[in-house]
């Protein structure tokens, strides 16, 4: 049971003391005996429905905490990234010094309007996720009374419709592609799939006679192969001819036994390789598409982005990207000589598929995450 006393002093204050339940003494002094106790039947009332907190835990600054609270996390490859990318590059900067227990609702508000003009509606909600997280935890260890992360006005998502690649985007950017990669264009627009996933696919993953790929695993950003990023995203994935008849030519051209996609050293392609040739590839195209617009008289459409919307948009997108018939002589496509990487051009003799994409392809699809 919580001890408590109250005292007069010779200075004619009230002296309320208690101890805690770990048996520190907490004191303070009122100029009436009527408010120190008052005070001293809170403390115990808190005490007792075990909403008490030591007004000396929340003096540890949320830098302190928020290294305490990380490291004791449980969490996915992609969650510690995520986690360690809102602490270090947001939340510590802006709340490490100070004290937990004197963030306020507003400071935080005023924390995000800020983020909200830098980053993207979902960056911040990821920021704003990580932080309620560690404020709901320090509420549990008594760090501090109440979470200050309430009524927080965030930036509203995008309600934005998710418009497939045309077959001349996708055609196009598996032109641009060095060999080695192209198919994993044809792949992704035919499948729907994830980067992490088609980075992880083994050959035995894709039944020929089915037309079909199973989704077993995902190769993380570390260059790890874990589990696929949700229980569902374990399954069997349906695709055309176009797919099966590229990853075909793509294993005659390059035979592995294990690994469906492999870098030109023979090491599974991996996700910084894959990013390091996407951007490559639609630097290239934008900048086809801005010297033609160039030419043209007109507005560069920014390409991998929603159809453009009016017809002469749509004739000079397709004009634009119907001119990019082979990449300059500094395209991204590489070869291996002495060791060292040498751009090239694609191969011009590879000729584009023209069917359908297939089912389950999105513009998302093709950018890496």
């Amino acid at each position: 049971m919580t001890r408590t006393s109250s005292q007069k002093r010779p200075n004619g204050k009230w002296r309320a003391r208690y101890r805690d339940l770990d048996g520190k003494e907490h004191a303070r002094h009122f100029d009436r005996k009527i408010d120190a106790q008052r005070w001293l039947d809170e403390v115990t009332a808190s005490i007792v429905t075990g909403r008490y907190v030591d007004p000396r835990a929340g003096r540890i600054t949320f830098e302190k905490y928020a290294k305490k609270w990380e490291e004791s996390l449980i969490a996915s490859e992609a969650g510690e990234r995520i986690t360690d990318n809102a602490l270090r590059l947001h939340l510590v900067p802006a709340l490490g010094s100070r004290a937990m227990a004197a963030i306020r609702r507003n400071d935080l508000q005023v924390l995000f309007k800020s983020l909200s003009e830098l980053l993207g509606p979902g960056s911040v909600r990821n920021v704003y996720d990580v932080l309620v997280r560690l404020m709901t935890a320090a509420v549990e260890d008594k760090v501090i009374a109440a979470s200050p992360c309430r009524r927080i006005t965030l930036p509203p998502m995008p309600d934005e419709e998710v418009t497939p690649p045309t077959v001349a985007q996708v055609e196009v950017m598996a032109r641009v592609m060095p060999p080695y990669i192209r198919a994993a264009i044809v792949t992704l627009a035919g499948s729907g799939l994830r980067i992490g996933e088609l980075l992880g696919l083994k050959v035995a993953d894709v039944d020929f006679k089915a037309g079909a790929i199973r989704v077993e695993r995902q190769r993380l950003q570390s260059g790890k192969i874990g589990p696929p990023k949700t229980t569902k995203s374990r399954r069997t994935v349906p695709v055309g001819e176009v797919v099966t008849d590229a990853l075909l030519t793509h294993l005659a051209t390059r035979p592995s036994k294990e690994w469906l996609f492999t870098m030109e050293e023979g090491e599974p392609l991996n996700y910084r390789r894959w990013k390091t040739e996407w951007n490559c590839a639609r630097r290239t195209l934008q900048a086809a598409q801005n010297e033609a617009a160039d030419r043209e008289g007109r507005k560069p459409v920014e390409l991998f982005t929603p159809p453009p919307s009016s017809p002469a948009e749509r004739a000079s997108s397709r004009s634009s990207w119907s001119s990019v018939t082979r990449p300059p002589s500094s395209r991204c496509g590489s070869t291996r000589t002495s060791g060292r990487a040498k751009r090239t051009a694609p191969d011009p003799s590879w000729t584009p598929f023209s069917a359908a994409c297939g089912p389950g392809a999105d513009s998302e699809t093709l950018q890496p995450k």
